[in-house]
């Protein structure tokens, strides 16, 4: 269930290019870009999962970028090794199953961190209320050297 009415007219989603899909099968940090109520941009570092072909986000609910993705979907995210980046414009839709956002961010722990870690950090998670997305691209584009 998407939460604003910009989806009714964004356009369809287009499947990730294979070039951006491997450079985002490897665990990488990413940058997502969203629009602030006052239009300025807000940014931050954010792990993904990639789910088969969707591009999942998570985050703790009442942070700053999942406010503004519920309010505006707009969003730019990008992936960095070095001098080679897989850029990504589009939009986000909320995934409203909030167990499925705890399974989220676990498999994203498993990803991110070492076992015991990521154990330790699934514990606390699951003390907060999560809230997962789907990216949606209009463009995916990457550059590697």
């Amino acid at each position: 269930m998407v939460r604003n009415a910009a989806s009714a007219t964004r356009p369809a989603a287009r499947a990730l290019p294979a070039d951006v899909r491997a450079f985002l099968a490897q665990p990488r940090h990413a940058v997502i870009s969203t629009v602030n109520p006052d239009g300025s941009p807000h940014q931050a570092v954010v792990w993904y999962l990639l789910d088969g072909n969707e591009l999942i986000l998570n985050s703790r609910v009442g942070r700053r970028w999942p406010e503004n993705a519920l309010r505006d979907p707009r969003i730019s995210f990008i992936a960095e090794a070095g001098d080679d980046y897989a850029s990504i414009t589009g939009t986000l839709e909320e995934i409203p199953d909030r167990g499925l956002a705890q399974e989220h961010i676990a498999a994203m722990a498993r990803i991110y961190y070492e076992p015991g870690r990521a154990a330790e950090n699934i514990a606390v998670f699951r003390t907060h209320e999560r809230i997962s997305f789907r990216v949606v691209p209009q463009r995916a584009e990457m550059r590697a050297s």
